[in-house]
């Protein structure tokens, strides 16, 4: 009986950390945004957290096809990895934008204002980058509490809400990995090199 009091409590306070974090990460990403560290050039981390995002989103997909084909561990294993990554993609994110100056998609002269040739030149392409920018920033908000929820399930070994959230969880993370792909190839040619 104490064994089950004490699994419901740990259980209860894994509840309790997954919403603080859900709601303390974007906010202390947010705060730190408001950090300037000068004389750090960490300008080699959007390609590698670019990288981590591609490799977190093709590690996904061979989650769902472990699972799917009932490889248990190597899902498990995958999933991890994922995670991992993921944490690791948020160092790097946040070690970048608080030691260097933001970059506007089109800012072909690098002076953080896109005049009329500037906007001309990009078209439409700007309302593509906005868009995806904004539904990746979005959505890797919301998937926190998703993600970790569904891992939480899966440890509990509460499967069957386990794969109810992870359709929900799984689809959002990967687009939010590919997005992080996509946003840095469109941006990556303003970045002064």
């Amino acid at each position: 009986m104490s064994t089950t009091l004490n699994t419901q409590q740990q259980n209860k306070g894994f509840r309790r950390l997954i919403i603080g974090a859900s709601i303390a990460i974007p906010i202390v990403v947010a705060l730190l945004f408001e950090i300037k560290i000068e004389g750090v050039d960490l300008s080699f981390l959007p390609p590698t957290y670019a990288t981590i995002n591609g490799v977190t989103a093709v590690l996904l997909i061979f989650a769902l096809i472990a699972i799917k084909k009932k490889n248990v561990a190597l899902h498990q294993k995958l999933v991890k990895v994922c995670l991992v990554l993921s944490l690791l993609f948020l160092a790097c994110y946040v070690a970048y934008h608080i030691t260097s100056t933001e970059v506007k998609y089109g800012d072909i002269n690098h002076d953080n204002n896109l005049d009329a040739i500037e906007l001309a030149k990009i078209g439409s392409t700007r309302i593509v980058y906005l868009f995806l920018l904004a539904s990746h920033i979005m959505l890797s908000i919301v998937v926190i509490p998703f993600v970790l929820f569904t891992y939480l399930f899966a440890y509990e070994q509460n499967f069957e809400k386990h794969r109810k959230w992870a359709k929900i969880a799984w689809p959002i993370w990967v687009y939010v990995a590919i997005t992080g792909v996509i946003v840095y190839r469109m941006i990556s040619p303003y970045y002064i090199h």
